[in-house]
């Protein structure tokens, strides 16, 4: 009696998961197509399918068990390999996937999507915060007009292929298999251009320049992307156009800085309105606002203008402006400015150069 859990190279308490992966193995090391002519291997690829055919199906494994054979399975490789149960065929169409490909190697030409694009598109921030409306130009295949797409010449029909007669594919003897493999000639389309349209030569597309309609919603960002569905690159084979996606890059501003949905910007004030207060103008997004300064303003400080920054992408809320204040010395003086600041700096005890405070700080430093 042949023993089959040595031919697979198994105990006999293996699980089924570990018959398959050995059954694998030898099957592959030992097919005929990878030995050729080998006497030796054909032999071997017959008894280790007899093997497997009765370890895989529980039933006959339970009776040659039992009584070291399998009832109703027959000699040597022809009842082996007459893939009567779903386990057998499983693993020898994985087998075939690591011959060919595919099992059977054939694959039909079917719809497919076409290609997404991508378009990269600048905005003032202006633009970016209240949104806007822009007219890009993007090259991309589109269905060929002349041909609706088919390759042939308007009223010319594309042949039957004659090398796989309009099936799309070659079946062929591949060792003991009969193999289905894409045929070379048609890809698989089953037809052939005998007479290829002028305007696209056959290809049954042509590249385009389109302009095209953007509308670029309030609060988008550096990074935010809009998709534009259908209208990237046209689909092969009748499928559907990819998409095409805006990517947005706002330009830096002049004046203003954005972080989120704030706006940054520095705002100047004189001495006496630091010292005294008052009310200034900023320039914002929306045009001019009123700033309260208090008095004893110092340079540095920050102020909040309520809803004056830029809207969240998809709502109505919108961040704040923040004004950052600093003191604008002038560069020049009048005979009399510069007589009262002298002044103004004998009264609170201090000569024209640094602060009493300053030179303490290093008087301190240095006497250490």
């Amino acid at each position: 009696m042949k023993d089959y859990y040595k031919i697979i190279g198994v105990s006999q308490d293996a699980t089924q998961e570990e018959i398959k992966k050995a059954f694998r193995q030898l099957a592959l090391k030992y097919h005929p197509d990878r030995n050729l002519g080998d006497k030796t291997s054909e032999e071997k690829f017959k008894e280790i399918n007899e093997a497997y055919s009765c370890l895989s199906d529980d039933e006959k494994r339970s009776n040659y068990d039992r009584y070291g054979a399998a009832e109703g399975m027959g000699a040597g490789f022809g009842a082996g390999y007459g893939m009567g149960s779903g386990a057998f065929t499983d693993i020898f169409e994985d087998i075939f996937e690591d011959f060919f490909g595919t099992f059977g190697g054939f694959k039909k030409a079917k719809p497919t999507k076409g290609a997404d694009l991508k378009y990269n598109l600048n905005l003032t921030l202006e633009e970016a915060v209240f949104g806007s409306e822009k007219t890009i130009k993007v090259p991309r295949w589109q269905t060929c007009d002349m041909c609706s797409g088919t390759g042939s010449e308007p009223g010319k029909q594309p042949a039957v292929c004659s090398n796989c007669k309009g099936t799309g594919h070659i079946r062929f003897q591949q060792g003991f298999f009969s193999v289905s493999k894409t045929c070379s000639k048609c890809h698989g389309i089953g037809k052939i251009i005998t007479n290829p349209c002028r305007a696209c030569l056959g290809n049954g597309k042509v590249r385009v320049q389109r302009d095209i309609s953007v509308k670029i919603p309030a609060g988008v960002d550096t990074g935010s992307r809009l998709r534009l569905s259908g209208e990237g690159d046209f689909g092969s084979y009748g499928g559907p156009p990819g998409d095409l996606y805006v990517v947005i890059s706002v330009e830096e501003h002049s004046f203003f800085k954005r972080d989120g949905m704030d706006i940054y910007c520095e705002a100047p004030i004189s001495f006496p309105k630091a010292v005294f207060g008052g009310d200034i103008e900023v320039p914002t997004l929306n045009g001019s606002a009123k700033l309260k300064i208090p008095a004893g303003t110092s340079s540095g400080k920050s102020f909040h203008l309520k809803g004056k920054g830029a809207p969240r992408l998809g709502s109505h809320q919108r961040g704040d402006q923040i004004v950052s204040i600093y003191i604008d010395v002038p560069k020049k003086l009048t005979p009399k400015q510069k007589e009262l600041l002298e002044e103004f700096a004998s009264i609170s005890g201090e000569s024209i150069g640094e602060s009493k405070g300053f030179k303490t700080k290093l008087k301190d430093l240095f006497s250490m």
